[in-house]
């Protein structure tokens, strides 16, 4: 697994040191690698790793390759997109290849920021895509790297929203900014579906041992709200009054970046595949105060 220190790496790293102790369980072997372990942009070395890897995989039942690696940092994208290229796109296309030559399967984590935000109902996985962002259209060709080099060995799963533990994200920003301001203004006008990282890893882990067709499939927890209504929940968990917190327009918050308007992803092929729907997201984030609260507050 690439990404190890990473919120989604992180928490995929904890499940499967859980799995590999259960009797009988298919996980038999892991590893998980950070980026100074394992630069995906490295061609040479992620051939290097993934022969190393594949050989005792072979005798335990196959190599599968978690790719959680990403430049995540939406804003700074659009000032250095080619950095993010490197690890969004040729990353991918590196480890999709060597996957290729050592008969691995693949499967990789891409996100909402590949569609252009302007639907009115949760996408699809064929609908068409569309990006309005630097790093949105490094994701994409990402993806489509992916699923040209290894067709039938690859699966292309879109989150968004991801917080967890580990990390910084929306969750821990909130947080911190209920505990040091009055009010808090927040924008009302983006839609999505926040996702928990401990949720999405168990999704992952449960499509690596599945049937499931190879494809691009979409997981994220259900339901949808805005960044306003997210907020509000993340302050009730702290014990403190959602009322504090007020909409505002993404107008009136400009970002280097744009985001996607409305970025619900339909869980509807993921389901299809006899795969299990995640939780609904306010559930989740409920979870995930009461399994990691101390390291979301901050």
């Amino acid at each position: 697994m690439t990404g190890a220190a990473g919120q989604l790496g992180a928490d995929l790293c904890r499940l499967l040191e859980a799995r590999a102790a259960e009797p009988g369980s298919p996980v038999s072997g892991w590893a998980g690698l950070t980026r100074a372990e394992f630069d995906i942009t490295d061609p040479a070395r992620v051939r290097a790793v993934l022969r190393d890897q594949a050989r005792p995989a072979k005798i335990q039942g196959g190599l599968v390759v978690f790719n959680t690696a990403a430049w995540t940092n939406v804003d700074a994208a659009e000032s250095d997109e080619a950095g993010a290229y490197a690890v969004n796109a040729t990353g991918p296309a590196h480890l999709a290849a060597a996957c290729a030559e050592v008969g691995a399967t693949l499967i990789h984590i891409s996100t909402d920021y590949v569609f252009d935000g302007r639907a009115a109902k949760p996408y699809e996985v064929n609908d068409p895509t569309g990006p309005v962002s630097a790093y949105g259209r490094t994701k994409l060709a990402g993806e489509e790297a992916v699923r040209a080099l290894l067709p039938d060995a690859s699966y292309v799963v879109r989150t968004a929203w991801v917080y967890g533990r580990t990390g910084s994200n929306f969750v821990k920003t909130i947080s911190r900014l209920a505990r040091e301001r009055d009010t808090l203004s927040v924008v009302d006008d983006q839609v999505g579906s926040p996702t928990w990282s401990a949720d999405l890893a168990s999704g992952l882990l449960e499509l690596a041992s599945s049937t499931a067709p190879t494809g691009v499939y979409h997981c994220t927890n259900a339901g949808e709200t805005t960044w306003f209504g997210f907020a509000r929940e993340i302050v009730a968990a702290l014990g403190q009054d959602p009322a504090k917190v007020t909409p505002t327009t993404t107008e009136a918050f400009p970002r280097p970046a744009r985001r996607p308007a409305y970025a619900v992803l339909s869980g509807r092929s993921w389901v299809d595949a006899g795969l299990t729907p995640p939780r609904a997201w306010d559930a989740a984030l409920s979870a995930a105060f009461a399994a990691a609260g101390d390291a979301l507050r901050g």
